[in-house]
C-alpha cells in the first residue's frame, strides 16, 4: 500500500515518522532533479485538472455524502469551475511568471546589473478544510506546482469520502514523490503540521491557525494562513436595496453559510431595517421555495456544527434578540436525513451574544442598524480585522470612505463573495483573518523564493573602493555622498 493511500491509527506506525520519511524522500528527489522546467510544470497542472475532471461525478457524490446533502450545482460552481479556471490561468501565465525580473542598479555600482530569480521552495505542506474540500486543496496545490514544488496534502477528516477519493485520484496521476496525500484525524493533522517543510499552507479556523503557526515555528517554517473572521456588510442608505439583498442572500446562504468570506453580519440604516428584512424573506422564498428536500439548499456538515449553530440561536434569543426563521414552506426540521437549518435572521444582536463573538459559519444572519455610516465603520474598526468586507452603495464617496477607513483581507462593492473567484486578485487575510495570499501570480510568488542576484561587470567602480585608500577614494566618496 502506497503512502498516498495510508490511513494512520494511533495503534499503528507513528504518523510523524511516516510523514517525515515521505518529506525527506521528496526533498532528496527535488534536490536531485533540480527546478522543473516549464513543460513539466504545465504537465503537472494538466494532470491536476485531469484528476479533478475525470472524477467529477464521483467527487459530486462524495462531497454531498460528506455533508449529508450538498447542492450539486454549488459544488460544480465553487469546487469545479473556480478550481478549473485557476488552473487554466496558471497554465497560461506561468511562463511569464518564471522569467527573471530585472531591477535597477544604483549609479554608484554601475555598470553592474540586478535581477530576481524565482526558484521553487522545495516541498510544500498543505492543510485543507472541509467547507470547499476540492477548491481549497487543489487551488494551493496548483500554485505550488506552478512554482515548481512538490506537495504533501492533509485534507479534512470532516469530509472523509472526499478526502479518500482525492488521495485515489491524485495517486492515479502523480508519483508519490510529486504529491502525497495523508488522510486521518487530529493525530495525523498535528504530526503533519510539525514537519520541517519549506512552506506550510493552512486554510481553516483562526483558533486552529494559532496551533498550526506555533507548530511551524518549532522548525522556523514560513506559513501562509488563510483563516476567517466576521466579515461585515454595510448597506448604504441610498443603495439599490433589491440588488443588495439579492447578492447578500446568495453570498450568505451559498453552502448554507459555510464559507469563510460569507457576509457574517449586515449593517442597514435604522429606517430601512424592516424593508430589508422583508426583502430578504422574499428573496429566500424565491431562491428556496422549500428547504428540507430541496437539492439547491445545502446541509450543515455534521451534528457538531448543527448543535453549535442551534446553540448560537438559542443564546441570542435568550439574550433578547428577535429571531426570524425564514421557512417559506413551513416545514418541520425535527426529523430529517441531513442537518439542514433554515435561513435565520437575528435582529437586535448585541456583542454579549455568542453569534456576534465568533465567525458563524452557517445560515444565520445578524442584522444591525446605524443612523450614520460612520457608526458602522467605527464598529468594524473596534473588532478584529475580517477576511472580507462588503459595501453596497452607488455613492463613490461612501464607497471610498468605507474602503479607506477599514482594513480587511479583501473587499467588494455591490457584490459579495465573488471577489474570491478573480484570479488576478490576491486572496488572503490580515491580522486575525490570516497572513499571506495566493491565487494567480500571488500564489506563484507565495510558493517561490525570490533570489536577489547582482551581476558585476569586469570594470566597475567598486573595484576602486578597496584598500589601500587614498585621494581617489576620497573623491569617489564625495561624489557618492552628494
Amino acid at each position: 500500500m502506497s503512502l498516498a493511500e495510508q490511513r494512520f491509527e494511533p495503534a499503528g506506525s507513528s504518523p510523524a515518522a511516516t510523514i517525515r520519511d515521505t518529506l525527506d524522500r521528496m526533498r532528496r528527489d527535488f534536490i536531485k532533479a533540480g527546478p522543473p522546467p516549464l513543460a513539466l510544470r504545465r504537465d503537472r497542472l494538466a494532470r491536476l485538472k485531469k484528476a479533478l475532471m475525470d472524477n467529477k461525478d464521483a467527487f459530486l457524490d462524495a462531497v454531498s455524502a460528506d455533508f449529508g446533502h450538498r447542492s450539486r450545482h454549488e459544488t460544480l460552481l465553487t469546487d469545479f469551475v473556480v478550481t478549473a479556471e485557476g488552473i487554466k490561468h496558471m497554465t497560461k501565465h506561468v511562463a511569464q511568471w518564471m522569467r527573471p525580473e530585472k531591477r535597477p542598479v544604483s549609479i554608484n555600482y554601475f555598470p553592474a546589473s540586478n535581477r530576481i530569480l524565482f526558484q521553487p521552495l522545495g516541498v510544500v505542506g498543505v492543510i485543507s478544510p472541509w467547507n470547499y474540500p476540492i477548491q481549497l486543496a487543489f487551488g494551493p496545490i496548483a500554485a505550488a506546482f506552478a512554482a515548481g514544488n512538490r506537495v504533501m496534502l492533509k485534507p479534512s477528516e470532516f469530509t472523509p469520502r472526499t478526502s479518500e477519493l482525492m488521495a485515489k485520484a491524485l495517486r492515479a496521476e502523480f508519483s508519490e514523490l510529486e504529491i502525497t496525500v495523508f488522510t486521518g484525524g487530529p493525530e495525523v493533522g498535528e504530526a503533519f503540521s510539525r514537519q520541517p517543510y519549506d512552506h506550510l499552507f493552512f486554510t481553516g479556523a483562526t483558533s486552529i491557525g494559532r496551533h498550526v503557526m506555533r507548530a511551524a515555528a518549532e522548525n522556523l517554517v514560513p506559513v501562509t494562513l488563510e483563516l476567517g473572521g466576521k466579515s461585515p456588510t454595510i448597506v448604504d442608505r441610498n443603495a439599490r436595496l433589491d440588488a443588495a439583498v439579492g447578492s447578500i442572500v446568495q453570498g450568505k446562504f451559498l453552502n448554507a453559510g459555510q464559507t469563510c468570506v460569507a457576509p457574517d453580519y449586515v449593517f442597514v440604516p435604522d429606517d430601512k431595517r424592516d424593508q430589508f428584512v422583508d426583502l430578504v424573506q422574499k428573496q429566500v422564498a424565491k431562491a428556496y421555495p422549500t428547504l428540507k428536500d430541496n437539492d439547491d439548499y445545502t446541509s450543515v456538515v455534521n451534528q457538531r456544527h448543527f448543535d453549535r449553530l442551534k446553540g448560537l440561536i438559542a443564546d441570542a434569543e435568550a439574550k433578547g434578540a428577535k429571531v426570524i426563521q425564514v421557512n417559506p414552506a413551513q416545514e418541520s426540521f425535527e426529523q430529517q436525513p441531513a442537518h439542514k437549518i433554515p435561513p435565520t435572521l437575528i435582529l437586535d444582536a448585541t456583542d454579549d451574544m455568542k453569534v456576534m463573538q465568533d465567525e458563524i459559519f452557517g445560515p444565520l444572519l445578524p442584522i444591525k442598524t446605524y443612523r450614520q455610516v460612520d457608526e458602522a465603520i467605527d464598529y468594524v474598526n473596534e473588532h478584529p480585522r475580517p477576511l472580507a468586507l462588503y459595501v453596497f452603495s452607488d455613492d463613490r464617496a461612501v464607497q471610498d470612505k468605507v474602503l479607506t477607513r477599514t482594513t480587511s483581507g479583501g473587499a467588494a462593492i455591490n457584490e459579495t463573495v465573488m471577489h474570491v473567484a478573480q484570479e488576478d486578485l490576491p486572496f488572503g487575510g490580515v491580522g486575525p483573518s490570516g497572513m499571506g495570499s495566493y491565487h494567480g501570480r500571488e500564489g506563484f510568488l507565495t510558493f517561490s523564493h525570490r533570489k536577489a542576484v547582482m551581476h558585476q561587470s569586469k570594470y566597475n567602480l567598486l573595484s576602486m573602493m578597496r584598500p589601500p585608500f587614498g585621494k581617489t577614494i576620497d573623491r569617489l566618496l564625495g561624489f557618492m555622498l552628494k
